[in-house]
Parts: C-alpha cells; structure tokens; sequence
C-alpha cells in the first residue's frame, strides 16, 4: 500500500489484502487517498470525500482479522456498491459457513451474519447455507481422491486456463510419450499406494479434454489404472469427455467397460455462433447422438454451461436454457465466465454485453425445479460477473462427491497426469486447514522428462503427513 493509505496507529491491517480487494472490487478507488481509523466495535474510513462507519459485534475466531473487513465492508459502502455476494471475494464462501458453524452458530445465526456483515443478498445467503448443509451428508475427511490430467484438447478455447494443449499443435508431438509416461506414474501410484494405503473414495479423469485420447490409448491407460488402484471404497469414477467433437462410441463403451460411471458432455452453450467465437467446436447432430449412447449406456451424465460468453446476450442465454429442456441430466454445472489471466480471453476486450441477471436467475431457478435438480456444491472466481457464481445441480442421490471434496478442500488428493495437482489436508483449528500442494508440470515435456523424481518428491511429502498424523 502507498504512502497514500494512512492507518491508525493501533490498526494493524495487511496493506496487501486490502489492494487486492480493491483492485478486483473497487477498482475506481485504487488511486484515491484512504484513512482508516479504528473505533469501538468497528472502523471508520475516509475516502474521496466520504466518511463510512462500519461497526459489528464480535465474531471471534468465525472471522480472521475482522477489523481488516470491516474495512473493505466499509469500502463497499462508501462507493454504495450493492453486490449480491457483498464482500465475500473468496473462491469458498462455504468455508466461511463452516467456520462459523465450528464456533458454535446456529444456520439462523449464520445467515444473519452473511446478510448483515458480509453483506450478501439474502437469497444467496440462503442457497450458500443450503448447500453446506446438503455437503454435510456426504463430506468424508478420512478418505482420499485421485485426479488425472490428460493436457489435450482438440482446440483452445479462448477463456480456457487449464492445462491444455491443442492435440493438432506443435506440443502434440509430445501425446505418445506423454501417454507411456503416464502410464510409468499409474504404475509407480498404484505401487506406493500398496506400501502407503489411502482410502480412495472418488476418482476423476481431467484436462484439458481426456477423451482426446485415442481409443487404443484410452483403453491401455484405463486397463492399467484398474490393474494398479485399489477400488475397494471407491463410490465414483467420472471422466470428464467434455467436448462431442472427441467422442466415440467405442470411447464410451470402452468407459463402460472399465467401470466409469459418470461422464461430462459439456455443450457451454447452444448458440454455435458463440462457439465458433470461442474457437469451439460443435456439430448439434453429433452432440445428440453422444447424448442418446451417455444415457443408453447408463452414465450419470453431466453438462456444463458458462454464463457470460463473449457477444452473448440475455436472449441467447434464455435460448440455450430452453432448449437444455429436452436433455434429461442427472447434474448440470452453471458457470459465470470469468476472464482467467492464462486465457486467450483475457488478453482481449473484457467488455461484456449486458445481462439481465433477474430474468436468467428465474430462468435457472425454474428449469432446476422442473428436472427435480437441487444445488449441491458453489465456488466463485475472481473477475467472474459480479453477481455470478459457479454453481452444481444435481437429482438427490446423483451428486458428485469429487465435486464437494475438492470445492471443500476436504480431504487429501492425490494427482496424476499434466497440471494434476495433489494435497495434502491437515485439520488445524477453528475450521482452518493447513493444505500443501504438490504440483506436476502443465507442459507435457517437462511432464515428461521429470515424472519419476517428481513422484518420490510427491509420495515422500503424502509419507511425512502421515507420520506426522500417526506421532500425534
């Protein structure tokens, strides 16, 4: 923070934080001078002509440094921003329901503080809350999950930062010994799983767009998973095909057969103008007839939809929601775009057409309560739309685990493939974990080139916690 943000000498607030804030929340005020000064129960701030006082109970360990949002609380009063999720800027605003139902709150009196600290709408307040509730039925901390990155797509799409590589570009020349390479890392997981066990409860193959593998390869990798995991307690096996234009048949018998059960088929959007905008691509007649073999062949089956496409307009928006009527789904995921700094997106105009979020809320609201679809699990991004969310669907009883664990950051996660990245939770206390993460490389190359002592580091670092957890 410059010299322009003064702070009472008894206030101590990390500078840092409080820019970031304003950069993604206020950026208007980033160059205008701020006092802060600390007063009974609360702050006051003095910016660009206006004084706000924001005062609040004591909320104890259910909030870090609570004087600290008490000022950008206040911030979001001064400039009489009104957003539906007030402060919470956070990628987990569930972690925050969790804290304060570990102090001892009642939902009542969670709720209450979301609306009248936070500031959030009452209507997303109630949803968050909704959802932990429902999270709590399933969220399991003695268990493990295990990811699989294949790095490869077909195309780039324009607001994609994960780790992917267009199959057809200079980086496919990595795909075969990207594919013997994994395969050497199921082998060596599955042999030190044996030396150090861990429950797996869930297991999710990702990307980029993994049914970019062909259908010799996608059977030789599941054929050697099943070999070297231990599916003893695993409860789901979902493969994220994600695109029409990489799926087959045989690729979906071939799923079946290795036991996947849940599979994404991910449209994003039914205007394939917008598609072809996005670098996407999409044949209707196609995506329909995948859909007919998903749901003949007995998947749990996904979709996915992004809110905020580039030119989109309320009207298109509404469309795709129409016409999302006719596919019977077990689980819809509902995205607001957000512009990620790795996307291609990002580097162009972030201008975004106006969208009436009221009409598409409803929209969403009654289509999920015609197909009996309840939300389950909720993050947010930064740069999303400011009223958005990412939010999941599902029938009761078809919800996905891996979804809740990982949102949650609820248990270990041990990853396999390009960008996979593992975890390891520890449970410290008043609803805070301490997490450390281990990451494979995005590029398959260097993929390559360092798996096998990048394992040892990984597995050594899964060891350590575990005698670590055995000593206490």
């Amino acid at each position: 923070m410059d010299q322009k943000r003064k702070i009472g000498k008894d206030l101590r607030l990390n500078k840092r934080s409080i820019e970031e804030f304003m950069r993604v929340m206020l950026p208007e005020a980033l160059e205008e001078e701020l006092k802060i000064e600390e007063i009974p129960d609360g702050v006051k701030i003095q910016i660009a002509g206006k004084e706000v006082e924001f005062c609040y109970p004591d909320l104890g360990k259910a909030v870090d440094d609570q004087k600290q949002t008490m000022v950008k609380l206040a911030l979001l009063k001064a400039y009489q921003k009104d957003y539906v999720w007030g402060g919470l800027m956070g990628v987990r605003p569930s972690k925050i329901v969790r804290r304060f139902l570990k102090e001892g709150f009642s939902y009542k009196e969670v709720l209450e503080h979301l609306e009248h600290f936070y500031l959030v709408k009452k209507e997303k307040a109630k949803i968050l809350v909704d959802i932990v509730k429902k999270e709590e039925t399933f969220l399991h901390r003695g268990a493990s999950n295990l990811y699989v990155g294949i790095p490869f797509c077909p195309t780039k799409c324009s607001y994609c930062s994960f780790a992917s590589y267009e199959i057809s570009g200079g980086v496919g020349r990595y795909y075969k010994e990207f594919v013997n390479t994994l395969e050497k890392e199921i082998r060596f997981t599955g042999e030190q799983l044996r030396k150090q066990p861990q429950q797996i409860e869930s297991v999710y193959f990702g990307g980029g767009t993994p049914s970019t593998l062909t259908e010799e390869d996608l059977e030789r990798i599941l054929k050697v998973f099943r070999e070297e995991i231990d599916f003893s307690f695993v409860r789901e096996f979902t493969f994220e095909a994600g695109r029409e234009d990489s799926i087959t048949l045989k690729k979906l018998e071939i799923l079946k057969k290795y036991g996947v059960d849940r599979v994404s088929l991910n449209p994003q959007t039914f205007q394939e103008k917008t598609l072809a905008r996005v670098h996407r691509k999409f044949n209707r007649r196609h995506f329909e007839e995948v859909y007919e073999d998903c749901k003949r062949l007995g998947f749990i089956l996904n979709m996915d939809f992004i809110l905020g496409l580039p030119e989109e307009t309320t009207e298109d928006i509404l469309d795709t929601l129409e016409q999302l009527k006719q596919f019977d789904v077990e689980n819809i995921t509902i995205h607001s775009l957000a512009f990620k700094r790795a996307s291609k997106l990002a580097k162009g105009s972030q201008e975004r057409e106006e969208i009436d979020r009221k009409k598409i809320e409803e929209k969403i609201s009654s289509l999920m309560r015609e197909k009996k679809l309840e939300p389950y699990y909720l993050y947010r991004q930064k740069n999303m739309l400011d009223w958005g969310e990412n939010i999941g669907y599902a029938k009761i009883g078809m919800e996905s685990i891996f979804n809740m664990e990982m949102i949650e950051e609820n248990q270990n996660t041990i990853a396999l493939g390009g960008g996979g990245i593992s975890k390891v939770v520890v449970e410290e206390e008043n609803g805070h974990d301490y997490i450390e993460r281990f990451v494979n490389p995005k590029d398959p190359a260097l993929y390559i080139r360092e798996m096998e002592e990048r394992q040892k580091q990984k597995f050594a670092l899964f060891e350590k916690y575990r005698k670590e957890k055995n000593e206490v």
